[in-house]
């Protein structure tokens, strides 16, 4: 909210020149990392891809603006494309060679487990009193392994010549902010220092998906829909990542 040219720079603007490069080249598949943040607050969960845009904040927006730009490329003929709209991914490897290494990162869970890790002091809960079960914000998470094959299936499709299409990625429910934190304390056995703090822009109470097209279409099936795995798969990496092997 308080950079949103950097969005629409890194968003809108870079993959307009991508696009523009793959055509130029004769690149015919295109898969493109779209986000839930299209919807905004929907009046109804889980959101469908049928759910209105109506996004709430500029990274939504930017995400928005380059699936129409995909619309329009793809009506030329020039390419098909498989927008997935990204619920809220985390986790890591089960086997520890690959994780979130972002410096500075946001993510609840990324951030829950360096705090857990004692790389960070405390972590922030921003909101405790939106209408929900417990007055934190409640997301669809889903882990990284899990969306890597969505990708897989994705990319199959369009080899095989099927058309272009946007889909949902997630479980189809959601967890609290404390429910999150709560797990990442009971898989690494730490207490974290936890500061209630005020609301921040652009975040909507509660957003889960309806991945039915993914399943169906794709034959897509979660195989680590498991907030505890989700949150233990993370923890171990960030240990990990805290003592590199030499």
């Amino acid at each position: 909210m308080a950079d949103p040219l950097k969005y629409y720079g890194n968003n809108t603007c870079v993959t307009r020149n991508l696009l523009e490069a793959c055509t130029t080249c004769g690149v015919e598949n295109f898969i493109f990392s779209s986000t839930a943040a299209v919807y905004g607050t929907p009046k109804e969960l889980p959101a469908t891809e049928a759910t209105p845009t109506l996004p709430i904040n500029p990274y939504g927006r930017s995400k928005l603006m380059v699936e129409s730009i995909l619309a329009d490329v793809a009506a030329t003929g020039k390419l098909r494309y498989i927008a997935l709209r990204y619920f809220n991914v985390a986790g890591a490897d089960p086997d520890g060679s690959l994780g979130q290494a972002t410096p500075e990162a946001t993510h609840l869970i990324k951030v829950a487990c360096e705090v857990a890790c004692g790389k960070r002091s405390h972590i922030d809960v921003f909101g405790s009193d939106y209408p929900t079960p417990d007055g934190t914000c409640v997301r669809d998470y889903i882990h990284v392994m899990d969306l890597g094959r969505a990708h897989i299936l994705a990319l199959e499709h369009l080899l095989k010549g099927g058309a272009s299409e946007i889909m949902n990625c997630g479980y189809g429910h959601g967890f609290s902010v404390s429910e999150v934190l709560r797990s990442v304390m009971k898989v690494s056995g730490k207490t974290l220092d936890i500061r209630m703090t005020s609301r921040r822009a652009g975040d909507p109470a509660a957003l889960t998906a309806d991945a039915t097209r993914l399943r169906t279409l794709l034959h897509w099936t979660p195989q680590l829909d498991n907030l505890d795995t989700i949150c233990k798969t993370a923890y171990d990496w960030e240990v990990k990542w805290q003592s590199p092997t030499p």
